[in-house]
């Protein structure tokens, strides 16, 4: 999605590619293992399962995202190194299950199967395309939504970041096991973001009663622009530290230093 792709808003707050997706960082982390080792970057912004097969945000030779990598794949079979996949959050943003602080519970829990059983066919068609043992590693999600404990209105705001979190869990949970089931490994990006974290209270730069808060939430504000004034944010994407803490939890998968 926009993570590969490494999207982050300018001084406008117009987003744009950059060269600090986690896939770039991961590449940078990577790369002096294999001596001709090169990045594919195939990341489309606002990318879903359903366009991922089908195409129609991002323009590539072979019509689709999916089509592009299978091609990819193979093309260079037992050359590749490695494959990693972001998938499912925008299917989740789209479909419209949170508006403001109100979330339909039944839609998103809707949109999480559906996710699993489109990622579940994505997965089958890379796996059919790559060689026999070639590595793929996906990932789950840190939880933009914490941002609402910053929220003017209270306690609404903190009682709606607290149940993100248990939603949040809810999809990371069914990724996981959609992934597990092809044997896939997932890259931990919600913990390593803490994204549940709400006990430990860390110092904030904010007045009273918000100079204290949990770190989930400080490390949301640090490691993403959703916390950043206006027109840079609220964004939902990582800066270029947030993307090295993704590119880390894919290193963590690896067992590299």
């Amino acid at each position: 999605t926009s993570l590969a792709a490494g999207i982050q808003p300018d001084a406008t707050g117009a987003n744009q590619i950059t060269d600090e997706s986690y896939t770039d960082q991961l590449f940078t982390a990577i790369s002096p293992g294999f001596r001709k080792l090169r990045h594919e970057k195939l990341g489309c912004p606002g990318e879903t399962t359903v366009t991922m097969v089908n195409g129609g945000l991002c323009t590539y030779p072979k019509g689709s995202q999916l089509a592009e990598a299978l091609n990819f794949l193979h093309a260079h079979k037992d050359k590749v190194a490695l494959v990693t996949i972001d998938m499912g959050v925008n299917d989740v943003l789209v479909a419209n299950c949170i508006v403001g602080l109100s979330v339909d519970v039944n839609c998103l829990l809707a949109t999480f199967n559906q996710v699993a059983l489109n990622l579940a066919d994505i997965l089958t068609a890379l796996r059919d395309a790559a060689a026999p043992g070639t590595p793929i590693i996906g990932m789950n999600y840190y939880n933009t939504f914490l941002a609402a404990w910053l929220a003017p209105l209270q306690p609404q705001g903190q009682i709606f970041a607290m149940q993100s979190d248990l939603l949040a869990q809810l999809f990371n949970g069914s990724l996981q096991a959609t992934y597990g089931a092809f044997g896939i490994p997932t890259a931990d990006v919600a913990g390593a973001f803490h994204a549940s974290d709400f006990t430990t209270m860390v110092p904030f730069p904010l007045p009273a009663p918000n100079n204290m808060v949990p770190l989930n939430v400080a490390l949301l504000c640090q490691l993403t622009y959703m916390c950043a004034p206006a027109p840079v944010g609220p964004n939902i994407h990582a800066n270029a530290l947030g993307y090295w803490v993704i590119a880390g939890a894919f290193l963590d998968v690896l067992g590299a230093p």
